[in-house]
């Protein structure tokens, strides 16, 4: 049996736990730098591939574009990895 002291404590939400935090790299500083370094220079290769094709004088097709725009993205995801933005924002109240 149990009391309405009980129930009333369990759905608490003063008493409730945050979940623990768990990154993508366990806050080890060398892997981010690395992962995140050969996403920026693998973006920058795929950018510099498509960059010769204009260079060259050839049309900005639609796959030139996708291109550019995919190397963009790498790019900022080696940012996000080595920033590590997770958890570091605070909550206004």
């Amino acid at each position: 049996m149990s009391g309405p002291s009980v129930e009333r404590a369990a759905s608490s939400p003063a008493l409730a736990q945050p979940a623990p935090r768990n990154p993508l790299f366990k806050d080890c500083w060398g892997c981010r730098v690395t992962c995140g370094a050969g996403l920026l220079l693998a973006g920058g290769y795929v950018f510099m591939a498509a960059r010769s094709v204009l260079k060259k004088g050839g049309p900005a097709r639609v796959g030139t574009v996708a291109q550019i725009f995919f190397s963009a993205c790498l790019a900022s995801w080696g940012i996000v990895i080595i920033a590590d933005p997770v958890g570091k924002s605070q909550r206004k109240t």
